[in-house]
């Protein structure tokens, strides 16, 4: 069998073995950025749609799992909404959830992901982890073993969800013993004053009654085997699409009212199992929206699609609401906007100095946008201009509406439908946003509003990415001026350093490093950490180096105890971690100090690695009466010494003990030609780590054989 053929069988038989009621596998992306649905069970491949792509920074429980490699379990949603409020706010539904990540050549490829009815007891049996676990690896294995040629699922290809044809049938029951005639029950349900209709777990009719046909308005033998809805397509709406999700995944009976057609309204309760859905249907007493019951939830026939529905709104807002950068809210936003419209290309310009400016777009090839780019605020033909000009959104359903405005944009964009939509952001233009699709789009006035609110999240999004983005620059420039320009080039020694500010916030970082040379022989090599990330911190920062090299050249423990005397006579209220090591390269050897830092690590000339443990010390800016003592080691030819701050090992949840041994297994593993190799290979050990929660610095210090 093709790997791509077991992979969602693999699926369906862990579903089935713990009792989840929904399985799905998601794989990253080619570029690691994307967690793409490969596999599904337990509900409808329309009723996953809005999450068959997830991006991998997204604070939720399966990037999570693939982050920081581990299993994450939720559960039920009140747990949901405390650690993973996005999630919680777009699945408002009563589950458990586990996600586990799959691991393929020893990287992140993906995650399995299961959902269980929050009835279910409070934490994972051995059992199931046990289970969760081995299906991980199988998957791993196939991923691993799979070659293009096999037409496995990889990583690198579209995301399709695939049913599978083997192993367990879809929607399948356990085997049971036959009660009674078969048509006896087909009998007894058409006598039934309601309607009857159920659903496998793919949202496939298996059972339609007579009195339900009439009511759908459908021929039973026209419905068995079709999708619920292909065969209803006016059921196509957001209320009814949400109710049916909240049955299929918590596994709890709910109902809806929906309109049929303008004089009929139906109620429709729906009764789910692991199998599927059951559907009870009785006509609405009433023929008017007045007379409706007031209690239900509603489903019209406005939209006869899912673009723009209310579930579309909030899970942009969702996403937005954590977006910092400019470049982050606009590849949020087609990640959202595009699928749930159907579109295939995206584009959104900022105001700046009388121009609009293209700061992203996806679905363009790059001789397109430099045309389209920077168009003058006077120049009216643009309908990107005007859009931003009238503060009023435009409309081109096809090429022909289109050319009566610009007949060059079809020609140059090969597109065939247009949404123009201005950012406005507390009464201020910001820029417009343009989504365009392929074929002629005719654009309903349901559709027009919900891309219009769209727009409106978009800019108040865009609107403080750009000050962010201002600030970051800020923050950047001044962290560039407080660290090194370079280091100094030393006969006898190699030395590589790198920075890596945090993924939060302003990347204003507190942690610093240097190297000093006392003497023709004597070097000064310091890392530290000083609290906090803000500007505070980074100016502190700045002076802790310029203490340490005031006192240069002195025994480690004084350097350390003048600078400590100094920071807390500027009472800042912050403390500082600080190594100072001084390499005398004539006697090989180096003499170190500690205030409260990471210990450093000794690679010796034949691989050895060791963790030095040194006398701690107090953190500078706490007692001005601390003292700091000083540990000689020798530094033989051949040796690298490793400086590092906190954030090169510390992750959430992580013992730090574990994760510095970690980086010294590491350190002794890696191979390189330069320290600028060694240096990248330790910072950058998994190109998919995800967010980093605190900026980093790493000094290393080679003394070659023969130096």
């Amino acid at each position: 069998m093709h790997s791509a053929a077991r992979f969602p069988v693999e699926l369906g038989r862990t579903v089935q073995e713990v009792g989840a009621s929904v399985g799905a596998v998601y794989l990253l992306s080619e570029d690691g950025r994307t967690l793409r649905l490969a596999a599904l069970r337990g509900i409808p491949e329309k009723v996953a749609a809005p999450w068959a792509r997830l991006p991998l920074r997204d604070p939720i429980p399966v990037a999570e799992a693939v982050r920081e490699r581990r299993l994450v379990w939720v559960q039920d949603q009140t747990e949901l909404a405390r650690r993973f409020p996005r999630a919680a706010l777009v699945m408002p539904y009563d589950f458990a959830l586990a996600a586990a990540p799959i691991i393929g050549d020893t990287l992140p490829r993906g995650a399995l992901l299961l959902q269980w009815p929050s009835s279910r007891p409070p934490q994972l049996s051995a059992h199931e982890r046990d289970t969760l676990v081995a299906a991980c690896q199988r998957m791993g294995a196939l991923l691993q073993d799979a070659a293009p040629s096999d037409g496995a699922v990889t990583p690198a290809e579209e995301s399709t969800v695939t049913p599978g044809e083997e192993g367990p049938a879809r929607g399948s029951r356990p085997a049971r013993v036959q009660r009674g005639d078969p048509f006896a029950a087909e009998e007894f349900a058409n006598r039934l004053p309601e309607g009857c209709c159920s659903l496998d777990a793919e949202g496939r009719i298996t059972f339609l009654s007579d009195t339900a046909a009439d009511l759908l308005g459908r021929r039973v033998e026209d419905s068995l085997g079709a999708l619920l809805w292909e065969a209803l397509p006016w059921l196509d709406n957001p209320v009814f699409e949400d109710r049916y999700r909240a049955a299929a995944i918590s596994h709890r009976a709910t109902s809806v009212t929906v309109r049929r057609s303008a004089h009929q309204y139906l109620d429709i309760d729906l009764h789910p199992d692991a199998a599927g859905v059951s559907l009870r249907i009785t006509p609405t007493p009433g023929t008017a929206a007045a007379s409706r019951p007031g209690g239900g939830q509603t489903a019209g026939m406005d939209r006869p699609h899912l673009a723009g529905s209310l579930y579309d709104v909030m899970h942009l807002a969702a996403s937005l609401a954590e977006a910092v950068s400019v470049r982050d809210v606009v590849e949020l936003a087609a990640d959202q906007i595009m699928p749930a419209f159907g579109a295939q290309g995206f584009v959104v310009s900022v105001a700046e100095g009388g121009k609009l400016h293209i700061v992203g777009q996806r679905g363009y090839r790059p001789e397109v946008i430099s045309r389209l780019d920077h168009p003058p605020f006077r120049d009216d033909n643009a309908p990107t201009v005007r859009v931003l000009t009238t503060a009023s959104p435009l409309f081109f359903a096809s090429p022909r509406e289109m050319a009566q405005l610009d007949p060059d944009i079809p020609r140059l964009t090969e597109r065939a439908a247009w949404a123009f939509l201005p950012l406005i952001a507390s009464g201020h233009p910001v820029g417009c946003c343009v989504v365009s699709f392929d074929q002629p789009h005719p654009f309903g006035h349901d559709e027009r509003a919900v891309l219009t609110s769209l727009a409106a999240l978009l800019a108040q999004a865009l609107d403080r990415a750009r000050l962010y983005d201002a600030e970051h620059q800020l923050a950047h420039e001044l962290q560039t001026a407080l660290l090194p320009a370079s280091l100094p080039d030393v006969p006898g020694l190699e030395v590589a350093a790198r920075y890596l500010p945090t993924s939060r916030g302003m990347d204003i970082g507190g942690d610093f490093y240097d190297v000093i040379c006392c003497g023709d022989t004597t070097i000064a090599a310091t890392i530290g950490d000083v609290q906090g990330h803000n500007a505070n911190a980074a100016a502190l920062m700045g002076q802790v180096r310029t203490g340490v090299h005031a006192s240069a050249g002195a025994p480690p423990g004084e350097v350390l105890a003048r600078t400590n005397r100094l920071l807390t006579d500027l009472d800042t209220g912050l403390f500082t971690s600080c190594l100072y090591a001084h390499l005398d390269l004539a006697r090989h050897r180096v003499q170190l100090a500690s205030a409260g830092h990471m210990p450093p690590l000794l690679r010796h000339p034949d691989g050895r690695t060791e963790i030095l443990h040194l006398p701690p010390g107090l953190l500078l800016g706490i007692d001005p009466a601390a003292g700091y003592q000083a540990t000689e080691i020798p530094l033989p030819p051949g040796a690298v010494l490793a400086l590092y701050t906190d954030g090169l090992v510390e992750s959430p949840g992580r013992n730090l003990d574990d994760a510095i041994a970690d980086l010294a297994d590491h350190l002794a593993r890696a191979p390189h030609r330069s320290m600028d190799d060694l240096a990248d290979a330790l910072v950058h050990p998994n190109q998919h780590s995800g967010l980093r929660h605190d900026d980093m610095a790493l000094l290393l210090l080679h003394t070659p054989r023969g130096g």
